[in-house]
C-alpha cells in the first residue's frame, strides 16, 4: 500500500467540523500522551490548541533535546538552473514569467561550489527549476561529480524522478532528497499548477517513496503553507512523514515548513499563515513525531528563526542565496523567492552558539 492509498480515508474528513468539535480537554489529553495518534495530532492543530501553545512548546523542546540534543545541522542551497516547464502560480520560476533564464556551465558550478565550501559548510542542496530538457539527468550527475569534491553530503531538490533515476543518483553518492508536495488538497493542487509535468499529483506525491525504495538515506518533505488551509495541510504533511518513518525506518525523514513569500508580479490569492500558526504547526508536529527532523529556511526572518530554535528545529540553511550563480558573482537571473534572513554562515553560527546550540557543518560522509 502506497501513501496514496493510505491517505484516501483521511481526505474524506470534514476538517472544518472536526477541528470545531475539538475541546480544550481533548487538547490536554493529546499533549501529554507518550505516543500521540492521528486524532491527537488533529487536536494539537485545532483552534482549541491555540491556548496551549506554551505547554506544547515546553513538551516540544523536551522531546527535541532528548532525541537530537542541542545540535543544528547547517547547509546551503546551490541553484544551478532556473528554467522551468511548469506554470505554478506561486513561483517566480514559472514558465510564463519572462526573464533571462540561466543554466550554469560546469565551470560556473565549480566556482559556486568553491565559494560555498569556503564558508566551512559541508552539506549542500542542489536545486534546479523543473525542466528536464534544460537540466537533464546527465547534467545533474556532472554537477554532483563537482560537488563531491567539496561537500560530504549532497541532497537534490529537482523535478521528480523515476525509481531507476533515483537509483542512478544514489549510486553517484547523492544521499538526500527534498521534494515538496506544495499542497495536499488535490483541487487546490490543480488550480495552482496550471500546466506542465507538475500537474501530475500522484507522480509527485510518491516520489519520496520511490527514492527510499532505492536506498535514499534521508528525505525532506513539506507543503508550501498558504496555498491551502494550514491546519489541514499540516495534518497531511505530518501524516506523510509518519508513513515514511514507519515504512522506511532506516532512513532520516524531515519536514520543512516554508510559507509563501512574495515574488515579482505576484497575483495569487492565498491563505494567511501567521507566526503563531507556524509555531503551532511545528510544536504539534514535534509532539506527534518525536524523531522527525524539522527544517527552517531563510524564508523566515532572523528573529523568528531564532525564536523557533527551542521548539523542534534540527536543520537550518545558512548564508543562503536563491538566484542562479549568486555565490560567485555570475548571477544574472531572478531569485525563486525573497530571503528574509540574509545572515552569513559566520553570523548564523554565532547566533546558535549564543543560544546554547552547537552548529554542525558536517555530520555525514560516505566511506
Amino acid at each position: 500500500m502506497s501513501f496514496r492509498d493510505f491517505i484516501k480515508k483521511y481526505q474524506q474528513l470534514d476538517f472544518q467540523q472536526t477541528f470545531q468539535d475539538i475541546t480544550p480537554q481533548r487538547v490536554e489529553t493529546a499533549i501529554y500522551k507518550d505516543n500521540p495518534n492521528f486524532r491527537d495530532f488533529l487536536a494539537m492543530l485545532s483552534p482549541a490548541a491555540e491556548n496551549y501553545l506554551e505547554e506544547m512548546a515546553q513538551k516540544a523542546n523536551q522531546l527535541t533535546t532528548n532525541f537530537f540534543g542541542k545540535a543544528i545541522v547547517l547547509y546551503a542551497p546551490i541553484y544551478v538552473s532556473d528554467h522551468c516547464d511548469n506554470n505554478c502560480l506561486y513561483c517566480a520560476f514559472k514558465v510564463d514569467n519572462q526573464f533571462q533564464r540561466t543554466t550554469l556551465s560546469l565551470e560556473e558550478v565549480e566556482q559556486e561550489a568553491q565559494a560555498i565550501s569556503h564558508t566551512g559548510l559541508r552539506h549542500i542542496l542542489l536545486l534546479t527549476g523543473e525542466s528536464k530538457p534544460h537540466a537533464p539527468l546527465d547534467y545533474i550527475e556532472k554537477c554532483i561529480d563537482i560537488l563531491k569534491k567539496y561537500f560530504s553530503s549532497i541532497a537534490i531538490e529537482i523535478y521528480p524522478l523515476t525509481a531507476k533515476e533515483y537509483k542512478q543518483l544514489i549510486d553517484n553518492e547523492v544521499d538526500g532528497l527534498t521534494i515538496y508536495q506544495e499542497v495536499y488538497d488535490e483541487d487546490i493542487y490543480q488550480q495552482v499548477h496550471k500546466s506542465g509535468p507538475k500537474r501530475d499529483y500522484d507522480f509527485r506525491l510518491l516520489a519520496p517513496e520511490r527514492s527510499l525504495q532505492m536506498g535514499m538515506r534521508r528525505v525532506n518533505i513539506g507543503a508550501l503553507f498558504g496555498l491551502g488551509p494550514w491546519r489541514q495541510e499540516a495534518f497531511f504533511t505530518g501524516l506523510h512523514a509518519w508513513y515514511l518513518l514507519n515504512h522506511y525506518p532506516e532512513a532520516e525523514i524531515s519536514i520543512s515548513f516554508p510559507r509563501l513569500r512574495p515574488f515579482a508580479d505576484e497575483t495569487l490569492e492565498y491563505y494567511r499563515v501567521a507566526d503563531k500558526n507556524l509555531v503551532q504547526m511545528i510544536v504539534a508536529t514535534r509532539i506527534f513525531l518525536h524523531s522527525v527532523g524539522i527544517n527552517i529556511s531563510t524564508r523566515e526572518s532572523p528573529d523568528l528563526r531564532e525564536n523557533l530554535l527551542p521548539l523542534g528545529v534540527t536543520r537550518m540553511s545558512a548564508g543562503a542565496k536563491t538566484a542562479v550563480g549568486s555565490y560567485s558573482g555570475v548571477e544574472n537571473s531572478e531569485s525563486q523567492f525573497h530571503t528574509a534572513d540574509e545572515r552569513s554562515v559566520v553570523e548564523i553560527k554565532g547566533m546558535l552558539i549564543n543560544n546554547g546550540y552547537q552548529p554542525v557543518l558536517k555530520d555525514w560522509e560516505l566511506i
